[in-house]
């Protein structure tokens, strides 16, 4: 694959991290993410640990808060990298969503308590945003905090919290203003999940995980410290932190690893000659180019001081959509062979996992706003259409 970042300077950043992953990254964890396998909380936390070690755990974080202090050419590279080399990728609630959140609109003794724990690992986070009747339609969120002394108690229930199993934090957008515009209602706080009237129950997805849960609130006691930022501000803090994510959702270090893995199973099962075949990997590996060169972009825009809004959104959808078609064409190669590798335990490469991975990745067109949510998001506040 054409690489559009391939200058010296590149190539000396890219063996730096190439040497470092060699001497770190654990053989059973790599074992596992070469084959699309699920990862267990060991594969994160002792990957999470070893980049905090580094000081390379939160690349995108400003140096004085503990980031490498890395441009954007270097973000993706490393991203690229990491991918290739058959890194877990890490969750991005604490170091992709509420960790900049916090650097942004957060107090400062709420940074100088949260992030050097969001850092080390020490504190797991999940995302308390949607609910049932509030997924895409996320301004209509119910679960509610009402005024205390000294703080809110809070009640209401999330669900498709991912990681919520592994996590002693949640960031939550609840209502605190039920009489204004539903947008102009909700504040966002921090909850430590220990607290009495926190309850979570798992639920059982289609590839067999339980990778995500809902997470119900009585009474749940919130003091004034934890809120972020402003009451009643939570619309547009939430609103930052999914810029923050739909950065992340473009995948293109994923999409390149997996269009490796797909093209190394067209070889091994000899169809890689076949037309339908070899186009729709030709046509995948322009997309990813294309999708590369427009992150690059917007990346050099932000750094440049250009606000950056719902162009985001474009690499949301795109993303997404390389991401399940490369499943799918693993799928198309594999033919009968994939159902027959996941009944069969000890099955080796290339297609142990393609039926699981095709089934997980479904969410990813759903989760981070839908595509069809995005879409609309594009057409009114970039291409300005009614």
């Amino acid at each position: 694959m054409t690489d559009l970042l391939n200058s010296p300077g590149d190539q000396a950043f890219r063996e730096e991290i190439r040497e470092y992953v060699a001497g770190e990254l654990h053989p059973d964890t790599r074992a596992r993410v070469s084959r699309g396998a699920p990862l267990t909380r060991e594969d994160f936390s002792r990957w999470q640990k070893s980049l905090h070690a580094k000081g390379w755990v939160a690349p995108a974080w400003p140096k004085e808060h503990g980031g490498p202090g890395w441009t954007a050419r270097q973000r993706i590279i490393a991203d690229e990298e990491m991918f290739r080399l058959h890194t877990p990728p890490l969750p991005g609630f604490g170091l992709k969503m509420i960790g900049p959140i916090l650097i942004q609109f957060g107090a400062l003794e709420q940074q100088q308590r949260f992030l050097p724990r969001i850092l080390s690992g020490e504190d797991w986070w999940c995302q308390g945003f949607s609910e049932s009747g509030a997924g895409s339609d996320l301004a209509s969120l119910k679960t509610r905090a009402v005024r205390t002394d000294g703080g809110w108690l809070v009640s209401g229930s999330k669900t498709w919290t991912t990681y919520a199993q592994y996590a002693n934090w949640i960031f939550c957008l609840v209502r605190t203003d039920p009489d204004v515009k539903k947008q102009e209602g909700i504040s966002m706080m921090l909850i430590d999940m220990s607290l009495p009237g926190v309850s979570r129950r798992p639920i059982r997805l289609i590839d067999g995980t339980e990778e995500v849960n809902e997470i119900f609130l009585d009474q749940v006691y919130v003091p004034d410290d934890l809120v972020v930022g402003e009451i009643n501000k939570g619309w547009t803090y939430a609103k930052a932190l999914l810029e923050h994510e739909r950065f992340g959702i473009g995948g293109i270090g994923r999409s390149k690893q997996l269009l490796a893995r797909v093209r190394e199973a067209a070889d091994a099962s000899g169809r890689a000659g076949e037309p339908e075949i070899a186009n729709a990997l030709d046509t995948l590996e322009i997309d990813i180019m294309a999708i590369e060169a427009t992150t690059l972009r917007l990346l050099a825009a932000v750094e440049a001081g250009v606000k950056i809004g719902a162009e985001t959104s474009l690499l949301k959808v795109r993303g997404t959509e390389i991401q399940q078609a490369l499943t799918e064409v693993m799928l198309d190669i594999a033919g009968p062979a994939a159902l027959a590798a996941r009944d069969s335990a000890g099955v080796q490469e290339p297609f142990e996992n393609a039926v699981y991975q095709f089934l997980n990745w479904r969410k990813l067109s759903i989760y981070g706003g839908s595509n069809e949510i995005q879409r609309s998001i594009l057409a009114t506040q970039v291409l300005g259409l009614k």
